[in-house]
């Protein structure tokens, strides 16, 4: 049997049709093995042609067999003496076990009556009806789980082991069926972008189905959508010359014109042909923020902004930028005239927070790709470039009316990649700078309010009957509050929540401020003045609260990270923090999570510079670096038991939370990722930058999920430089040490090797045992990538030295199962799976699940190449599953490339072809180019085993370019994969 059995499509577990009504009812099935139950009781349906027999009724659904009929089936033209008594006999056996009632005797013949539902082939005829009519009124979603559902029918071939050439022809015809579903399924996930997770199971399917050409086409369209249209061209080429040489034909028409297509670069091509009906709710946004219910005046702003909106359904694509100090009521009045608009929209709004006033305003890359997924794209159909992510943009909002509301922006650069590019949608911007250079583009400045419009809003908000009672007192209110929106909120908010002021209370205390709001000017300074009037009637704890959580540079910070930061238990902490956001001057962003406007973010610093001595702002950020140390190398240690960082890491005087286990510690570590590296980033004080370098070394999990990479390496970067501008050597060399990590998982090997040779000479001169024992052990890592074995062994046995002489048992293992690849690519495949072994037992007795798995990786490559490919294969299985667990998406992929490895030695092509294609989209955006470089080599050698030789040399080359660009050590043997085969 060939080893290489071809694809195996991933559809949920199959079970037994499920029939309505009582709990013993009899069920059937044939797309698999040929079975029955009565109820949840798995039925003997006795010997192979007795089966056979059950399978040719079950197959008639309900009709009669006669005799003839079924010796035909059993034996055909060929039939024993005994044949009908044979029939005989087996049909009473079957009727003793299924009843009377389900087998009938009937004309000189059988037939088995039980209801519809009863049979797994019914149901999945009647599933794939229901799908086809789904996909015939538009609803493309609806049409795949259903076909999915059917596939999940089936467990393994149909008619399994059933003789006899009635189940032969069936055989044939089931499988056909699953192949044309299969198709139909792959052509539906094409339609809705699922693309680049089409491309794994397309090219096994090829591999086992090679002269289908509907399997070739699908490809060429997933590769092509996927960015890869060289390949997608050399598909073309393989199949041409395949059907040339087997049956001495050409590709069919739609092939050939498919091929052209993708020559042209058709745009069409990148979408589907037919726009889908009425979409699913996620391609409709409603991401508008509720407008407020109290909205006064703008009624001339209102009419003219709305006005413009209208004309989006013409023939004009509306731009209109809303400029004004901050606080004047910018998104406040966009929001409302965005709702009164949305009947002009009916495809949907999106709204996003360019944050255009703080430090880091959102990036356009960002913004596109949560409006591409709000639109209805996968994830996997979100390109990595501005400009490829702006045109795919444009693509999706064509021929829709959507409206996008742009908040807070910081210019027309940033705002220029999200405009929709067709009539019938419209932008709304609001920014605290005029849009001058926006071409097109309306522009509208906002001013404060008039004197009535201000009294109207702040009657609305705290009542006619007080602000009747004494008018005057409150137009000295408002006029103090220099007629300013937001200003006018807080004031307003503020006397509501307290019943036992007066207006003339709150007028007394705003015309004792310091700043005059009617002496204000353009710019930041009517801000500050206006968060003055909030800050001003705040009890003394808040204010304090208000101030120092302003210092803490994080995106948000969770309720037990402030309560660090301000020294209090964390119900006193909740209490003043939802106070904060009573006052609106700190907003919820989630339950236990609080943040700042960016404006309102600049004015508390302003605050904490004023009013707060510079220790105690020192301090409180000590307590938020003490707090997320402690914490994290709390969740460091569950994750490496037995390691010494909590030996050798800085001391910290405020302790951390602790975690029952390493979920809910991961849980909370990828929570406050950036938050923790926010504050990393900030530590410059004096004693902070050794406890923020430690912080930096407990979180290296960060590096390798992917998610927070780059972030993890500026953060490294940052300390590093911190740390050599004040001379600290300990410092420098552990911050050398974490950005060696960062840039081994992202490829760049030269950079990772200068940092850590520095790190090991600081560490030398300053004693320190963390860097002394990591640092050897990433320059052996890196001779390993860079085939310089020798060099890399001397490196291994130092870092084995340094950490027994330290203690440092899981580190040892660490370095143990490194030298173990370095003899393994030294040819010593004995002492390879010895030596990795060695580091397991540590790992396992230390109770290490994900470095473990790092252990288990190394001896499934030392497995593989000593032959042991079923031992290879669990090993690498068992590593993989921590890995996803544990969200370590590089050494997922890598697990997943391995696996593709192991298949291909085995002579498993196929198979290895696909989890090439898994390991590709796994490590997109993480790994770096050499990484990517191996699975291509790997990949293009799986698909020239498989038939596919155009689209191997495709990948040889992207890898060659690779690696040339890189000047690694693989260029002379994927040249020689790419000399083209002579003929013998």
């Amino acid at each position: 049997m060939d080893r290489d059995s071809g694809p195996r499509v991933r559809v949920p577990e199959q079970r037994a049709p499920e029939k309505p009504g009582t709990a013993d009812a009899l069920r059937f099935t044939v797309l698999g093995p040929v079975r029955a139950w009565r109820g949840s009781e798995l039925l003997s349906s006795g010997s192979p042609q007795q089966r056979a027999l059950l399978a040719a009724l079950l197959l008639r659904e309900g009709r009669t067999a006669t005799a003839s009929e079924l010796i035909d089936a059993f034996w055909g033209e060929d039939p024993p003496s005994q044949a009908l008594a044979t029939i005989r006999t087996y049909a009473s056996r079957l009727r003793k076990i299924l009843g009377q009632d389900t087998l009938v005797s009937e004309s000189g013949g059988y037939a088995i009556r039980t209801d519809r539902g009863a049979l797994d082939l019914t149901l999945a005829q009647d599933l794939s009806a229901e799908a086809e009519k789904a996909r015939a009124a538009g609803d493309r979603c609806q049409a795949r789980t259903l076909i999915n559902k059917v596939l999940g029918l089936w467990d393994g071939e149909a008619l399994a082991s059933v003789p006899g050439p009635y189940a032969d022809n069936q055989r044939t015809r089931l499988e056909e069926w699953r192949l044309q579903l299969t198709e139909t399924r792959l052509d539906l996930d094409l339609e809705v972008g699922c693309h680049a997770e089409a491309v794994s199971e397309l090219t096994a399917l090829t591999a086992a189905h090679p002269l289908r050409e509907r399997l070739r086409e699908l490809l060429m369209v997933a590769l092509y959508r996927s960015g890869r249209q060289a390949e997608a061209l050399a598909v073309y080429a393989d199949t041409r010359r395949l059907l040339a040489e087997e049956l001495g034909v050409d590709p069919r028409p739609e092939l050939a014109q498919l091929q052209q297509r993708i020559l042209r670069a058709d745009e069409e091509l990148a979408r589907p042909a037919d726009e889908p009906a009425p979409a699913p709710a996620p391609l409709k946004p409603a991401q508008l923020p509720a407008t407020v219910p109290d909205f006064t005046g703008r009624s001339a702003f209102v009419s003219e902004l709305g006005g413009r909106l209208a004309t989006a359904e013409g023939s004009v694509m509306a731009v209109s930028a809303v400029a004004g100090i901050g606080g004047v009521g910018k998104t406040t009045l966009a929001v409302h005239v965005a709702h009164q608009a949305r009947r002009h929209f009916p495809d949907g709004q999106l709204y996003v927070d360019l944050q255009g006033a703080g430090a880091r305003a959102a990036e356009p890359e960002t913004v596109l790709g949560s409006f591409l997924r709000a639109l209805g794209t996968a994830d996997s159909a979100i390109p990595d470039t501005l400009d490829e992510r702006a045109a795919l943009y444009r693509s999706t909002l064509d021929g829709r009316r959507v409206l996008i509301l742009l908040d807070n922006a910081h210019d027309a650069a940033q705002i220029r990649p999200l405009l929709p590019g067709t009539p019938g949608c419209a932008a709304l911007v609001t920014s605290r700078v005029r849009m001058v250079d926006l071409a097109g583009a309306h522009l509208v400045d906002l001013d404060v309010m008039s004197p009535e419009e201000a009294l109207q809003l702040f009657t609305r908000i705290v009542g006619d009957e007080r602000v009747g009672a004494e008018r005057e007192a409150a137009l000295d209110v408002v006029a103090a509050c220099g007629f300013l929106p937001l200003a006018i909120r807080i004031a307003a908010s503020r006397l509501a929540a307290r019943r036992t002021w007066t207006v003339s209370v709150l007028a007394a205390k705003l015309a004792d401020e310091r700043r005059r709001l009617d002496e204000l000017q353009a710019g930041d300074l009517a801000v500050k003045a206006t968060f003055e009037l909030g800050y001003g009637q705040l009890e003394p704890a808040q204010a304090r609260a208000f101030r120092l959580l302003g210092l803490a540079d994080g995106p948000d910070i969770s309720l037990a990270a402030a309560a660090a930061l301000l020294n209090l238990d964390p119900h006193a902490a909740e209490d003043l923090l939802e106070a904060l956001v009573d006052t609106s001057l700190v907003e919820s962003a989630a339950p236990g999570r609080y943040r700042y406007h960016d404006l309102v973010r600049l004015y508390a610093r302003a605050c904490a510079e004023r009013d707060e001595e510079p220790v105690e702002r020192e301090s409180a950020l000590s307590r938020l670096l003490d707090f997320y140390l402690a914490t994290a190398a709390g969740v460091y240690a569950l994750e490496r038991p037995g390691d010494r960082l909590a030996d050798h890491r800085e001391p910290t005087q405020y302790s951390g939370l602790t975690f029952a286990d390493r979920h809910s510690a991961q849980d909370w570590l990828y929570t406050e990722a950036n938050s923790l590296l926010a504050c990393v980033r900030q530590s410059s004080g004096p004693g902070a930058v050794r406890r923020a370098v430690d912080l930096l070394w407990a979180t290296k999990d960060l590096a390798e999920s992917g998610a927070n990479s780059k972030q993890y390496e500026a953060a490294a970067i940052t300390m590093r430089d911190l740390a050599r501008s004040s001379d600290d050597a300990r410092a420098e060399g552990r911050a050398l040490i974490t950005l060696t990590n960062a840039r081994l998982v992202a490829g760049r090997f030269d950079q990772a090797e200068r940092d850590a040779q520095r790190a090991m000479r600081l560490a030398r001169a300053v004693d320190d045992p963390l860097p002394s024992c990591w640092a050897p052990n990433d320059l052996g890592i890196i001779a390993l990538y860079q085939n310089r074995h020798a060099e890399g062994e001397a490196y291994l046995e130092q870092a084995i030295a340094n950490f027994r002489a330290d203690g440092n048992r899981p580190g040892e293992a660490s370095a143990l199962c490194n030298l173990s690849r370095i003899h393994l690519a030294m040819g010593n495949t004995t002492s390879a799976v010895a030596l990795a072994q060695q580091g397991i037992d540590i790992y396992d007795e230390l109770g290490h699940a994900l470095r473990g798995a790092n252990g288990r990786y190394a001896l499934g490559l030392a497995l593989t190449q000593s032959g042991r490919f079923a031992d290879a294969t669990e090993q690498l299985h068992d590593a993989l599953a921590v890995f996803r667990d544990s969200r370590q998406r590089l050494w997922e992929g890598m697990a997943t490339f391995r696996l593709a490895e192991v298949d291909l030695a085995a002579g498993l092509p196929a198979q290895a072809a696909t989890k090439s294609e898994q390991a590709l989209a796994i490590l997109r955006g993480i790994g770096g180019e050499w990484r990517r470089g191996n699975v291509l080599t790997v990949l293009g050698r799986a698909l020239s085993e498989i038939g596919q030789p155009g689209r191997a040399q495709v990948c040889w080359r992207e890898a060659l370019d690779i690696y040339e660009t890189l000047g690694s050590a693989e260029i002379e043997s994927v040249r020689k994969l790419l000399v083209p085969t002579l003929p013998g």
